[in-house]
C-alpha cells in the first residue's frame, strides 16, 4: 500500500520518519490516545479505515485491536496546519488504553492541571 503522493508531500516527518497521530472518539470528542504513524501506517489507515500505527519499540505496524479486539473504525483523518500531526476521529470498540481505561488520559493520577471551578465541591 502506498501513500498518495499529494498527501505524502504535505507531511513533515520527524527524524525517524514519523508523524504524531492524535486519536479522538467521534461521538464524545474524548481524546483517546496518541500514537505514531509512518507513511505505511497512514496509507493503511486511509484504505482500511482501521487505526493503524507504527510501534517504535517493535519497529513494525500494528492495527489497534488486533490482539485486544478493541478496534478503531476511522471516520475522519485531518492533517494539521504544520503537516506534522494527524487527527483521527474514530468509533472506538472497548477501551482505547492498553491499561483498560476508556482513554489514555482519563484517570485522576494523570491530571496535572485543571480549572479550579470544575474540581471544587
Amino acid at each position: 500500500m502506498n501513500l498518495d503522493a499529494g498527501v505524502s508531500a504535505r507531511l513533515k516527518r520527524n527524524a525517524d520518519g514519523l508523524i504524531a497521530a492524535v486519536v479522538v472518539e467521534h461521538a464524545t470528542s474524548d481524546v483517546l490516545m496518541m500514537a505514531w504513524m509512518n507513511d505505511d501506517a497512514l496509507a493503511a489507515t486511509l484504505s482500511t479505515r482501521r487505526g493503524t500505527y507504527f510501534s517504535r519499540s517493535r519497529q513494525k505496524l500494528w492495527v489497534k485491536g488486533e490482539t485486544s479486539g478493541h478496534y478503531q473504525h476511522v471516520r475522519e483523518v485531518r492533517i494539521d496546519c504544520d503537516g506534522d500531526t494527524v487527527l483521527l476521529r474514530v468509533d472506538q470498540t472497548g477501551p482505547a488504553c492498553h491499561t483498560g481505561t476508556h482513554t489514555c488520559f482519563d484517570t485522576g493520577e494523570r491530571l496535572l492541571l485543571a480549572d479550579e471551578k470544575e474540581h471544587t465541591a
